[in-house]
């Protein structure tokens, strides 16, 4: 009997979280039994910040709350990668650093923080070239830099993760899929986000083109969902700030039903790759934004993240993708039965 492909449910624990409290977040997470999250934005006492921002008295705080509530850390939900690639005033308020600081600072900073947090796992992106310029003629430069990340990356037996996102050079499933071979390195690989691409005024099937196309490098995947409200056209740059369609898995305009069919027979050559990672399978990372997102991140409210939870979970059971949920066995456990 065939045994059933599955993934490991995770999320980005901020969007359900009012205030963005650890204990708000965790809350959420517990009651939708769900034992991975990606960390991002997280107030542990000392106001919101950015997970490179946190303290080691606050990283000692998180990790004694992930023992009270069950928890792991599935990615760190870093913002490397998101910053200028040239030095050059094109209008936007996006910082530059030179990259040898960067690598010595910002991504020496995220690996410190995977190993705190016993992750192997850091999401980045793949820079903003200047605006108005082609992302394809600044590939090379881009190619150099996160081989030069996933190199620092694979010194400390994590592995970096680059997510396809609007306005930076990986902004389409073919630039990230020439980026991963011209990489062509283990510690590299690219996170599918069908949303991220719609928001850029692609059709279902151009979102499955580019998913096909960057199925040989993928890591894991984010699920998020956007309908446009009437017909859209391309766009060459996409003002984040305004995107607000965003809908539960499948209720959108990206197909996912067909992506995860498909997905279903790539899922154990998948799972056999990131194991020799080090990673405990594959990860379907929630980060649904349905009350709103934005450049450097989103919100869902407990609610929301509650009903994309269960959308997600009835895309899986249709197409035949298992994955497991807290069971009471779990609850007796933690009460010492």
């Amino acid at each position: 009997m065939a045994t059933t492909p599955e993934v490991i449910l995770t999320g980005f624990a901020d969007e359900a979280a009012n205030e963005k409290t650890a204990i708000q977040q965790f809350f959420a997470w517990a009651a939708m039994g769900l034992r991975y999250y990606s960390v991002r934005f997280i107030d542990l006492g000392q106001g919101i910040k950015n997970v490179m921002k946190l303290t080691a008295s606050e990283l000692r705080s998180l990790k004694r709350l992930h023992a009270e509530y069950g928890l792991h850390v599935s990615s760190l939900g870093s913002p490397i990668g998101k910053v200028k690639l040239q030095d050059v005033d094109d209008g936007t308020k996006n910082a530059y650093v030179p990259f040898e600081k960067y690598l010595q600072k910002d991504v020496a900073k995220a690996i410190q923080l995977a190993q705190t947090l016993e992750t192997k796992l850091i999401r980045g992106f793949s820079f903003y070239h200047p605006r108005q310029t082609d992302p394809h003629e600044h590939v090379p430069q881009v190619v150099d830099q996160l081989g030069q990340i996933a190199e620092a990356c694979d010194q400390a037996g994590l592995t970096y993760g680059v997510e396809i996102e609007a306005n930076l050079v990986g902004q389409s499933g073919q630039i990230m899929a020439d980026i991963h071979r011209q990489v062509n390195h283990p510690a590299l690989v690219l996170i599918f986000d069908a949303g991220n691409i719609v928001t850029q005024g692609y059709s279902a099937a151009e979102v499955f083109e580019q998913y096909r196309v960057m199925k040989p490098g993928m890591g894991w995947m984010h699920i998020k969902d956007y309908r446009h409200p009437s017909k859209t056209r391309r766009q060459q740059h996409v003002d984040e700030e305004a995107l607000k369609h965003f809908v539960p898995a499948d209720q959108g305009d990206s197909g996912h039903e067909a992506i995860l069919r498909d997905f279903k027979d790539f899922l154990p050559k998948l799972e056999r790759r990131m194991k020799k990672r080090g990673v405990p399978g594959v990860f379907l990372d929630l980060e649904p934004h349905v009350k709103g997102g934005g450049q450097f991140g989103g919100f869902s409210g407990p609610d929301g993240m509650g009903v994309a939870l269960r959308a997600l979970c009835q895309a899986l059971d249709y197409v035949g993708i298992g994955y497991q949920l807290r069971d009471f066995d779990d609850v007796r456990d933690a009460r010492g039965f």
